[in-house]
């Protein structure tokens, strides 16, 4: 099953959600009720309020209301909405960024952060570059012992130090390693905190303070992580996030379990972080650059 098709296929619970709020309208009229109902439904989805409200005030000003006056005007704001989030992929920005690139990854527990560094690892190597992942989560032994577990099978080495150890240190030494190595990306792992918590968010702040003294402009990238399936705690995770260390792309893991999908949309017209690497699957194949139309194109099945 090629790429188009496995993300059709996780799109699946959010297609039915969006679809179901259009057929509401289908054949009843643009009246206040029926578009009343059609916004709840669409907002439910988490599309992002803006952008439901966008594409109401849109359907006010239809002429009529058929099938096909609805499924263009989701797509087109959808897509407009998306397209403004869908940035640089971050294979190009590796490619074309300093070496070592350095890559904080960072966000909650259990939303698939180090499983998406392992990927990442896996592409890196399949282009041709040598990748290093660091693991910085020493508050969990079972973190690091994942992170080794995942080396050992992409086949890429990894820096460690024991548990309970200085998360700072680990990634100083892991940044030295590279730079000795000549080494091309280096991945760090954090550990997954609540973003609520302000001692965790201030020693994430740390490790991106010692980045950016021992190797000027570093890290390139701030990568959050966020799980598709809570829906708008995801929105406000981001802010949280951006707001202590300037998160610089965002990675939407689990989409093939949700029928919140929309999510993406709602942190594209809220945050306007590009929305780097999209997941539907724990397979390495599964997690893929974000393209706009290819998502629109998926979310509603057409090729």
């Amino acid at each position: 099953m090629g790429w188009f098709d496995r993300l059709s296929a996780g799109l699946a619970k959010t297609r039915d959600a969006v679809r179901d709020s259009m057929n509401r309208l289908i054949g009843r009229g643009a009246d206040p009720q029926v578009l009343e109902e059609l916004e709840a439904s669409l907002v439910s989805a988490d599309l992002g309020i803006r952008t439901v409200e966008r594409l109401i005030e849109r359907l006010k000003q239809g002429r009529g209301v058929d099938q096909n006056d609805v499924l263009s005007l989701v797509k087109s704001t959808i897509l407009e909405r998306l397209q403004a989030a869908e940035g640089e992929p971050l294979s190009r920005l590796i490619e074309r960024g300093p070496r070592p690139f350095v890559l904080l990854a960072v966000g909650v527990n259990g939303v698939g952060k180090t499983t998406t560094l392992a990927k990442l690892a896996q592409r890196e190597k399949a282009a041709g570059r040598t990748p290093l992942l660091v693991a910085g989560d020493t508050f969990r032994a079972a973190a690091i012992e994942q992170l080794e577990t995942w080396a050992g099978r992409v086949g890429v080495d990894v820096i460690r130090h024991r548990h309970g150890a200085d998360p700072a240190a680990v990634v100083y030494d892991g940044l030295a390693a590279a730079r000795a190595r000549g080494v091309d990306v280096v991945l760090i792992d954090t550990a997954g905190r609540l973003h609520t918590k302000s001692n965790l968010m201030d020693e994430l702040r740390k490790i991106k303070r010692v980045l950016s003294r021992e190797l000027p402009g570093a890290p390139h990238e701030v990568l959050l992580t966020l799980d598709a399936t809570v829906g708008q705690n995801a929105l406000a995770q981001a802010k949280q996030f951006h707001e202590a260390v300037g998160v610089t792309g965002i990675a939407l893991t689990k989409l093939d379990g949700t029928a919140r999908g929309g999510i993406v949309v709602a942190i594209a017209e809220e945050l306007k972080i590009p929305v780097r690497l999209i997941g539907v699957g724990e397979g390495v194949d599964d997690l893929q650059d974000f393209k706009a139309k290819e998502f629109v194109d998926a979310l509603f099945e057409q090729r």
